[in-house]
């Protein structure tokens, strides 16, 4: 071959290769910095609520006698990346895909639409502060105390009963279903109460503060929500809701704080009740187990469905947890993804938390419900 022709060859592969070099640098900058619309969910960490941060004990209780304790009782969270502010990228989302702990979602799943990082650490942290007030109140309960408070109506639930009849800043008084006593509202557990003992579509009458003045107002009850199809064969939903949002104004006969930052989030609700009640109670509940759980917890002493459950399994047992407590309505995501070595156990309510620690701490922790198949 002529060396012209041959020299006009070398430069034609090397141009192919400059461009296809060039191309390849440009996919890879993509890969690495333009932000992808995904979350992925990652384990986070587990925090002991028996132990303590900065030699400060995390739950701290004022008012009452205190016992020291030994054994875990670990909340968990998940670790969130893509959402305002901590976007993702082709490269993380491929690593997300190709683990076997993490999981990818549109963002939207994820985060609402259109929120700033600021919104989003602003309700998380709004909704840890009800997280720890609700377990307070539940904990405190559920040792017996009396836990007074005021039931001020935020806003009604569109179609129900309520709306139109219970109005934003009335606050409940009383409760009487038909053919039954009245009920006088002190707590939440009173009105709690009533409502699970009433069907759904009964009207009944509730008393009201409103601008100062007492009235009475007939409100037709509602279902609660259905159970997820894959609980199908568990107990149905019990009682009736009014379908309203309370402002409860909580005044605790027990004051208890908690030392803990850079965590939100409702979730941890049921591992702080449990906290405080190992703390207000003589002996070793947890009989020295590593035991850790999530749910949300409310008002009444029931324990909530959770998002990433099944990240929260593997970091519990990442950490060295034997024992899981998971709410009931989170078994179906449950069932077939439990790390070996760690046990579940379903809760639903605060009672059946507390007796399925005491029970795990006894070493009869094998007798208790777990998440069966649907």
């Amino acid at each position: 071959m002529p060396l012209r022709e041959e020299l006009q060859l070398v430069s034609r592969r090397s141009v192919t290769l400059v461009v296809a070099g060039g191309l390849l640098t440009l996919l890879l900058l993509v890969a690495v910095l333009v932000p992808l619309p995904y979350a992925i969910q990652r384990p986070g960490p587990t925090v002991n609520t028996l132990g303590e941060v900065d030699g400060e004990p995390l739950i701290t209780v004022e008012g009452a006698k205190t016992y020291p304790t030994s054994g875990e009782l670990r909340l968990t969270t998940v670790s969130v990346a893509g959402g305002p502010g901590f976007e993702v990228t082709a490269v993380d989302v491929l690593a997300g895909w190709l683990s076997g702990q993490d999981v990818v979602l549109p963002r939207e799943a994820v985060f609402p639409e259109g929120s700033t990082r600021e919104q989003i650490d602003q309700q998380a942290g709004a909704q840890m502060t009800s997280s720890q007030t609700n377990a307070t109140v539940a904990a405190l309960e559920e040792l017996g105390h009396a836990v007074p408070m005021v039931l001020t109506v935020s806003s009604a639930a569109p179609g129900s009963g309520a709306e139109g009849v219970l109005l934003r800043d009335d606050v409940i008084t009383s409760i009487q279903p038909p053919g039954r006593a009245v009920t006088q509202v002190e707590s939440f557990s009173d009105l709690a109460e009533v409502l699970a003992a009433t069907a759904p579509g009964t009207s009944v009458t509730v008393g009201v503060e409103r601008a100062g003045r007492e009235e009475t107002v007939e409100v037709v009850t509602m279902a609660p929500p259905e159970q997820p199809p894959a609980l199908v064969g568990a107990d149905p939903p019990e009682g009736s809701l009014l379908g309203v949002v309370l402002e409860p104004d909580v005044e605790l006969p027990v004051q208890v704080s908690f030392d803990i930052e850079k965590i939100g989030g409702p979730s941890a609700g049921t591992m702080f009740a449990l906290g405080i009640i190992d703390t207000l109670t003589p002996g070793e509940m947890t009989g020295g187990q590593d035991i850790a759980g999530t749910g949300t917890m409310n008002l009444a002493g029931e324990v909530g469905a959770i998002g990433g459950i099944r990240q929260k399994l593997i970091g519990a047992r990442r950490d060295g947890a034997e024992w899981f407590l998971a709410p009931l309505r989170n078994c179906d995501e449950v069932v077939g993804h439990v790390p070996d070595g760690l046990q579940v156990v379903a809760v639903a309510t605060m009672e059946e938390a507390h007796h399925a620690v005491e029970t795990i701490g006894k070493g009869d922790g094998a007798s208790l419900p777990s998440c069966a198949p649907a």
